[in-house]
């Protein structure tokens, strides 16, 4: 097979959408927590769900027993026979959940993961490879798909075999966001008031948006010193997404008479929305201000009073 065929078969990979339930995750932690937690070990289990070809949704998994030799990587053992036996009891729970692939804790891929990934193709012809970071010490993804491909020559005789990185995206189902929802609802602290949980979201959204507005910042430098190639289609995406950025700039006087002759524009209204919000909230700053003044003031009289009889 030429090597024009493997690129396209990493092509076909890449471009393929992987979706991960967050029950897998959350199934995941729990695997780590019962069995290695606090040591330097990772815990490996299988994935079942769908693979239609474009799209590989995983929406399920289960637990394998493992062990690996720590100060050599490539003594390892799986119990196949136990994944044999659950696969053939999640068949009969629900058929359409097929064993698609495996998951390990990593953080990292490790030298016996191809090793691992030829024992999957008994149970699928190309096994999915999940790593997932149960340490996440960033607002990123915690999980990173791979494949793996094997990279032949022009005269048809195979090299190496690797894994290819595909995109992985986290998405529930309205039964999994409902489940989930009330999850994060029952460990919700309740001697923590609301306006504090308000402040920790809005304070993680702003972290999360500082680090996709770093990683734009640091490619788009790389692309001015030619250190990456220009990619068309990620500078259209970007320049879509600073199209939808609302003009918060003062209107002009054009907009103005506009607006005094009824006629907003759009950019018009959101300015003076969040003119008015903003109005709002440093009146109520203000009254805040004059009340804690006041209830000074009186004290004070009240102790100059209980002073004098």
């Amino acid at each position: 097979m030429p090597a024009a065929t493997t690129d396209s078969i990493t092509k076909t990979k890449t471009d393929q959408t992987i979706t991960v339930a967050p029950l897998v995750l959350l199934s995941v932690v729990d695997h780590y927590n019962r069995t290695v937690k606090g040591t330097k070990k990772r815990v490996v289990g299988v994935l079942l769900g769908q693979n239609t070809g474009s799209v590989a949704r995983v929406t399920n998994s289960f637990a394998v027993p493992f062990e690996e030799d720590d100060r050599d990587p490539s003594v390892w053992f799986l119990d196949h026979n136990y994944v044999e036996s659950m696969n053939t009891m999640f068949k009969q729970v629900n058929a359409r959940e097929k064993l698609i692939g495996w998951y390990h804790t990593g953080p990292k891929r490790q030298t016996a993961d191809l090793e691992i990934n030829d024992l999957f193709k008994r149970y699928t012809p190309n096994p999915l490879l999940v790593v997932v970071d149960v340490h996440l010490k960033n607002i990123n993804l915690p999980t990173d798909a791979y494949y793996a491909v094997e990279e032949i020559k022009d005269d048809g005789s195979s090299t190496s075999r690797t894994f290819v990185h595909t995109p992985s995206l986290i998405e529930a189902e309205e039964a999994e966001e409902i489940g989930v929802e009330h999850l994060l609802r029952d460990i919700r602290d309740s001697a923590v008031g609301s306006l504090s949980t308000r402040l920790t979201q809005q304070l993680l959204s702003l972290k999360g948006l500082h680090y996709r507005l770093n990683e734009i910042s640091v490619y788009l430098s790389k692309v001015v010193t030619n250190e990456v190639p220009v990619d068309h289609v990620i500078l259209n995406k970007l320049q879509d997404m600073f199209n939808l950025l609302p003009n918060l700039s003062t209107p002009s006087a054009e907009a103005k008479e506009k607006a005094i002759s009824g006629e907003e524009t759009e950019k018009t209204e959101l300015t003076r929305a969040f003119t008015v919000k903003t109005n709002d909230e440093l009146m109520t700053v203000y009254l805040s201000s004059l009340i804690r003044a006041i209830t000074a003031f009186h004290d004070l009289i009240e102790n100059k009073v209980e002073q004098a009889t």
